[in-house]
């Protein structure tokens, strides 16, 4: 009987190990593609749309400093505050997506160095920036996962207010976008707009 027991317990325990490891696999394809996005067209196009990632490319505009080094620094800022406020409940798949992007937008820096845009069309571009980065959102949604960053602010104030988080969220992402309009020109802020509402809609539709 114990043979069997422990028999059992070792199949179940090559199961969960299998599934866990399959579940990372994805996820981990899933940040790297958003990284991707990211980089190849959201960044070289200053379009400022998207919580962290839009924020650091205001900054980035502003500063001596790269986009994804602010998109680093301000994710393990948040890190930190995620594990202060939010202890165990704080997502383990989460965090390896936030510090995963973060790696990989810094590295792509350092390795693939880009001028300007990819194309000279900007709609074109636009489109694949809120794709590729939407759907790969909507992809760890589904697995219980986010990438980290204003979701984490929005998981410490659901835990510490009666502040309605989708809204303050929206009003956060909004002022980074129309910044653009500023940091940049009224074109840029017009496509971080169209970006943010169109990017919204792209996720809620993949997820249901």
């Amino acid at each position: 009987k114990e043979a069997m027991q422990m028999q059992k317990k070792t199949r179940r325990f090559e199961r969960t190990a299998a599934s866990v490891c399959k579940e990372y696999a994805i996820l981990t394809l899933a940040t790297l593609v958003m990284s991707a996005g990211t980089y190849l067209f959201k960044f070289p196009n200053n379009f400022s749309f998207g919580g962290v990632t839009g924020l650091a490319v205001v900054l980035s505009a502003v500063s001596p400093l790269s986009a994804g080094t602010y998109n680093f620094i301000i994710n393990m800022a948040l890190l930190v505050l995620g594990f202060l406020f939010l202890g165990k409940g704080f997502g383990v798949k989460t965090v390896y997506i936030s510090v995963l992007m973060s790696v990989a937008l810094s590295a792509a820096e350092k390795l693939f160095p880009m001028s300007g845009p990819l194309t000279d069309q900007p709609v074109l571009e636009l489109i694949f920036a809120i794709a590729i980065p939407g759907i790969s959102s909507a992809i760890m949604f589904n697995m219980g996962a986010s990438s980290g960053g204003t979701d984490i602010v929005a998981m410490i104030l659901k835990k510490y207010t009666s502040m309605n988080i989708g809204t303050a969220l929206l009003a956060v992402d909004l002022l980074i976008a129309v910044s653009a309009c500023f940091v940049f020109d009224i074109t840029t802020g017009l496509f971080s707009l169209c970006g943010l509402f169109t990017k919204t809609i792209v996720i809620d539709t993949a997820i249901e």
